[in-house]
């Protein structure tokens, strides 16, 4: 260093002022001797308030603090920086896939964003909204969490028959459109309870309980949900039903106990008609046919007796015929024909002889029985010595000649017989000569 220097001597060992100040030429000031030197100053302006002045205290007194107009103003333009940094980033957001953002200034809609990362003007000038779009979302009508917590006030239902009915039934939904779902309705969801709950109501109230406690839950789940989308977008509000559960239906509990007696009755109604039914399915069949075979029967008997009465005219007009050429010979067989009737229907005669005052008995039962029995012991014993009685060869029996009346029948003259055997011959006889 040279000796001639006007600075020399007067340097501190750090390159300093005397004062603490430094050269003129040094150029300008370092950050961290910035930091350090505020660092400094700022532990000198509290160490001389904590050491209560210039005159009191035993410790070292505190030089007084030197604020840099300079050091401050860069201070306060890098915070201002750092903060203007930080207040623009806080516009960037991310919108999923399954999402989509609602970009608002001032609360007005300014545009709708897709899914990646977007920016938008930091708050208070804009603000954003993500809204879930394929989401399900579920609201409760009649119940909250579990079916036993029981809302009365939307359960209980009037069907058409005038009777009261506990229904809880849930609604699944999505968004088909965030803007409308924002900004047409305060409460969304709150206005999809109250669609539900009157769409359920106008169907119940059309319907009458059976259907609704028993066979009719699908269907009035399906018209609930189609009457339910209309009721959301007549409102605009940007939802699409899926779907509405039938969780439970049923009668009041105050009137549980009844309305089991009642359902009792209805199916024991059911059941005696269904064994009624099936009576009647067993016995009207079989009436039928009985009741056909009755008129076949009838139909039968009546063709029999006409032709069994067109049959007597028919024999009548030839007797009559045959009476017309020889009344004698026909009336004698006319007579003949009506006494081997009367004879082959019985078994004993009387006779009154003319002129004595015997009466004649004939058991023609006894007299035909005794005929037979010797005829049927020689054939049995002509069997036993291995005879054999030609058509030819008959023994002589007793009244062997005589055929019962029974047995034998005189050729017929239009349909009718006339007997020929000489017991009925001679019996004729002696009867025309008593008249």
């Amino acid at each position: 260093m040279s000796l001639n220097d006007p600075q020399w001597g007067n340097r501190g060992d750090n390159g300093e002022r005397p004062n603490g100040s430094r050269r003129p030429n040094d150029g300008p000031p370092d950050l961290e001797e910035l930091w350090r030197d505020f660092n400094r100053k700022l532990s000198g302006m509290f160490g001389k308030k904590n050491g209560g002045g210039q005159g009191g205290g035993d410790g070292p007194r505190m030089p007084p603090v030197d604020f840099n107009p300079k050091f401050l103003s860069g201070g306060i333009g890098l915070l201002a920086g750092l903060v203007a940094v930080a207040w623009l980033a806080s516009g960037f957001y991310i919108v999923d896939a399954s999402q989509r953002g609602i970009v608002l200034q001032f609360g007005k809609l300014v545009e709708t964003t897709e899914p990646g990362l977007r920016w938008r003007l930091p708050y208070p000038l804009q603000t954003h909204e993500l809204i879930n779009l394929t989401g399900v979302r579920t609201v409760e009508i009649g119940y909250r969490g579990s079916e036993k917590n029981k809302v009365l006030k939307e359960a209980l239902m009037l069907t058409d028959d005038e009777n009261i009915v506990n229904i809880q039934f849930a609604v699944q939904y999505i968004l088909k459109d965030p803007v409308d779902y924002l900004f047409n309705n305060r409460h969304p969801d709150e206005a999809v309870i109250g669609a539900a709950e009157a769409a359920v109501r106008e169907i119940v109230g059309k319907s009458k309980m059976d259907f609704v406690l028993y066979e009719g839950r699908e269907q009035i789940a399906t018209e609930a949900a189609k009457l339910m989308q209309e009721i959301m977008d007549r409102y605009k509000g940007g939802i699409l039903i899926s779907k509405v559960t039938m969780q439970n239906a049923q009668p009041p509990e105050q009137v549980q106990a009844a309305f089991d007696d009642a359902v009792k009755a209805g199916q024991d109604k059911e059941r005696q008609k269904n064994e009624g039914q099936a009576y009647a399915n067993d016995v009207i069949p079989r009436a039928k046919g009985t009741a056909a075979r009755l008129l076949e029967e009838a139909e039968g008997y009546k063709q029999r007796v006409i032709s069994s009465s067109e049959g007597d005219a028919s024999r009548f007009r030839q007797v009559q015929a045959e009476y017309a050429k020889a009344p004698e010979v026909t009336r004698q067989r006319m007579y003949l024909e009506t006494m081997q009737q009367i004879y082959s229907n019985t078994t004993k005669v009387l006779v009154d002889a003319k002129g004595q005052g015997n009466l004649l008995y004939l058991p023609l039962d006894k007299l035909m029985q005794a005929a037979a029995a010797p005829g049927q012991a020689a054939a049995a014993g002509n069997a036993e010595n291995g005879q054999i009685t030609g058509p030819g060869t008959r023994s002589a029996q007793p009244f062997a000649g005589d055929v019962p009346p029974q047995s034998e029948r005189a050729p017929q003259v239009g349909g009718n017989n006339y007997g020929s055997n000489s017991r009925t011959g001679s019996l004729s006889s002696r009867d025309r000569e008593a008249r």
